[in-house]
């Protein structure tokens, strides 16, 4: 199974999920955010599996220091600022064949 881990390495929702993968011998491929894109495409599966409102980060300071809030954004607003501002996404988003899935929470009790 191949399974890709979307995130920066100074989340420490991603280190927890990092580390969960590394305790368990899970081989998994790293993706940076802050060093390669995401595709709409990307983000169009991702989004088949988990909800716009959950993908949004409204808890980071990407998301207030950009005003976000007061701009009453729609969904497709909403995906044009995941896709120029990676940082507005929930870390970590785990990928495999069989998982979507965004937040650390979430995706060890599919495991």
């Amino acid at each position: 199974m191949s399974i890709k881990i979307y995130g920066i390495k100074s989340c420490g929702s991603v280190k927890k999920a990092l580390n969960f993968f590394d305790i368990h011998n899970i081989s998994y491929e790293f993706i940076d955010l802050k060093k390669e894109t995401i595709l709409s495409s990307d983000l169009d599966k991702w989004l088949q599996f988990i909800s716009l409102e959950k993908l949004l980060n409204r808890q980071g300071t990407t998301y207030k220091k950009l005003g976000l809030k007061e701009m009453s954004l729609d969904e497709d607003g909403i995906k044009q600022w995941l896709l120029k501002e990676q940082m507005l996404l929930k870390r970590p988003i785990i990928v495999s064949s069989n998982l979507i899935s965004c937040g650390v929470d979430n995706f060890e009790k599919h495991l």
